[in-house]
């Protein structure tokens, strides 16, 4: 085992070398005394150092994991015939690089991508697979690809992926500690008040009843419960206003900066829902009249995706410790719907 390894549970470091292998398969093989380190048998919480010898029997990934990896070669390989620069269809009818997703940083330590809307990060919840599955395909020699964070499918913008274990708990140790800086851009409906700057309100996640009822299949939904709920998780966004349309324009808006304090499921748009000025073009907690409205409105006045963008992330580099920026501009679609829908001197 090298460095980046060392500090692992055996159990997580062998669900990521044996991707496709079921979870009661890996522990079976653990009790069993099949895995064995440095010749020893082991437990799933036993520790890797560096420079350990990790025995394995031979294993066989399942046959969808097969067909998953067959499916996005396939996919790659229909791209690049047909022109499309090593590009893959994602699953939900979208268009999505397999290969090329606009890098804004990278070295030895991480990549930071500029996502597109509309494409998952990883696969799961009807999704074959998303940008992490790409991204490790188009880089088959990549010993170590790791998503940093999450983004929803819906959002743009900045997404940072680990290119060793070891700055992905530095990553990580961050964002628990709240020592990384996130500020997105959203725009929402209605005239929001420079004033209201802090929502501090508890969320609780839950899941919509599937078909026929069943709790399971269903979607996933966030909201805001009491602060004494005993399922709320304290959530804590911070708002900057940075214009406002006309107060007679149909329908109004307003583009705001948006920090997030605390990493909860869905958070910005449910926080900001909850004040009565939902972001623009979202399909779970948004106005769904004023969204069909506006994807049926050619041109620039027009938008068929939701408002929000992961525009600004900070951290201290998990190399150096140095602190650091980056920024990705808002995407076409975006920058021509705010460049319509708010005078200039509102920027």
């Amino acid at each position: 085992m090298d460095e980046d390894s060392a500090g692992q549970r055996l159990d997580n470091f062998l669900m990521r070398q044996l991707k496709g292998v079921p979870k009661t398969h890996v522990y079976r093989i653990i009790r069993s005394g099949e895995v064995r380190i440095n010749k020893g048998r082991v437990s799933a919480d036993t520790r890797i150092a560096a420079g350990d010898l990790v025995r394995l029997p031979p294993v066989r990934v399942s046959e969808r994991a097969d067909e998953k990896a067959q499916a996005m070669a396939a996919l790659a390989e229909k791209a690049a015939s047909s022109g499309q620069g090593g590009s893959a269809a994602s699953s939900t009818g979208g268009f999505a690089p397999a290969k090329d997703f606009p890098i804004l940083f990278e070295d030895d330590f991480f990549l930071a991508i500029n996502k597109p809307a509309g494409v998952a990060v990883h696969g799961g919840s009807g999704v074959s697979f998303g940008v992490i599955e790409q991204l490790r395909m188009a880089r088959p020699r990549a010993p170590y690809l790791e998503l940093a964070h999450r983004l929803d499918r819906e959002t743009s913008g900045i997404l940072i992926v680990a290119k060793r274990r070891s700055a992905l708990k530095k990553l990580q140790d961050q964002f628990r500690e709240r020592e990384t800086g996130k500020i997105y851009l959203a725009m929402v409906l209605g005239l929001w008040p420079e004033s209201l700057k802090v929502l501090s309100k508890p969320l609780h996640k839950y899941v919509l009843p599937g078909k026929d009822g069943q709790a399971e299949g269903g979607e996933r939904r966030v909201k805001v419960v009491a602060r004494d709920d005993p399922d709320g998780m304290p959530s804590l966004t911070m708002v900057k206003l940075r214009g406002t349309s006309a107060p007679d324009a149909v329908p109004p808006v307003s583009l705001l900066e948006v920090t997030l304090k605390t990493g909860r499921t869905h958070q910005i748009r449910v926080h900001l829902a909850s004040e009565g000025m939902p972001i623009v073009g979202d399909d779970k907690y948004g106005n769904f009249d004023v969204n069909k409205e506006l994807a049926r409105v050619a041109g620039a006045g027009g938008l068929k995706r939701m408002f929000l963008h992961a525009w600004r992330f900070q951290c201290n580099h998990p190399g150096t410790g140095k602190r650091m920026e980056l920024q990705a501009e808002l995407p076409a679609e975006l920058a021509a719907f705010l460049q319509h829908a708010l005078p200039p001197t509102a920027e």
